[in-house]
């Protein structure tokens, strides 16, 4: 495959999962609004999400005050924010565009069409949309295309591609929306195992439509111990880090086949797998969850430079 195919399908890959992230954070945002002021601190959730998508500067140049009016305006219907769920729905449109004899019709239409329903949600009074309506549209239409691709692509060099893109960026998000519960939207320490943390811990599994796959999983209560091995290390979880690593790694061995060589990527990848399989959650919570996570974020981007570079830049591993 030419390196300028792959290159779009595995951005039009991170274009979708990163356009159903927004969606989860302005999900998370919205519940954590509605809890009791307590103390004050926790209602920068909004802070939160917008320095966990990278737009916090951004946002307070265009519109100054965190008023949830013109962050639902900013994170959605946003062209010039490129984490809203328009900049990415759109990015993947024209991906998929400009490969779409690589693309099946059933594929191809699932993306058009989402992007065909966002023109039309324009042309609605902003009143007239709630918040919660239009993550769950976007939740939605995100996993009908995600069904389109599993379902009808063959599972050749362009199918890993797009998994590829999908499994990097849903690692850099889950760990995204982990930290922006653990590390910040807590008003103090003394909160840890409170009312408010539990309710908070709740917020973040219905976000990633995890509760009841959570609660299947574990028995008592939420605690930070369990939502933690849930989320990074929990291999039946589709969503955990351990479980997108394990799909970077499944993709970059069958692109391996394929091409008849190894890559640097399979190397930073296995490296990368081979820390989470053998990692207990004391040990994370004793590096620190946010400075665990950080690194993560920080090793899985450098992964992502070097797949750049291997097999869509046309630079030799």
């Amino acid at each position: 495959m030419l390196s300028r195919t792959a290159d779009h399908l595995y951005w039009m890959g991170r274009y979708i999962e990163r356009a159903e992230t927004t969606a989860r954070l302005l999900e998370v945002g919205a519940r954590n609004a509605l809890l009791p002021d307590v103390a004050g601190g926790f209602r920068n959730d909004w802070d939160a999400v917008l320095r966990a998508l990278g737009v916090y500067d951004n946002f307070i140049e265009k519109f100054g005050e965190l008023v949830e009016r013109n962050i639902t305006t900013f994170l959605f219907f946003d062209a010039d924010n490129p984490t809203s769920v328009l900049s990415c729905l759109s990015a993947a449109r024209e991906n998929a565009r400009v490969v779409r004899t690589a693309l099946t019709g059933h594929t191809w239409d699932a993306i058009n069409s989402s992007f065909q329903e966002l023109k039309d949600f324009q042309r609605i009074e902003r009143s007239k949309l709630s918040l919660t309506d239009l993550a769950e549209w976007t939740l939605h239409t995100v996993s009908l295309i995600r069904g389109a691709i599993d379902g009808t692509q063959l599972r050749d060099d362009g199918y890993r591609f797009i998994g590829l893109g999908m499994a990097i960026e849903r690692g850099d998000n889950t760990a995204r929306l982990l930290d922006v519960k653990y590390y910040v939207l807590l008003p103090s320490l003394s909160y840890v195992g409170s009312a408010l943390d539990q309710t908070q811990w709740t917020a973040l599994l219905r976000s990633m439509s995890a509760y009841r796959a959570f609660k299947w999983a574990y028995r008592g209560d939420i605690t930070a111990t369990k939502i933690a091995h849930f989320v990074i290390l929990n291999e039946e979880f589709p969503r955990s880090l351990l479980s997108c690593t394990r799909a970077i790694n499944e993709h970059l061995d069958m692109l391996s086949r394929r091409y008849g060589r190894p890559s640097q990527a399979q190397s930073v990848a296995r490296s990368m797998l081979a820390e989470l399989a053998e990692a207990q959650v004391g040990e994370i919570f004793d590096e620190g969850l946010h400075e665990f996570l950080t690194r993560y974020m920080r090793r899985n981007a450098e992964a992502a430079v070097i797949i750049q570079n291997t097999y869509l830049a046309g630079v030799p591993a």
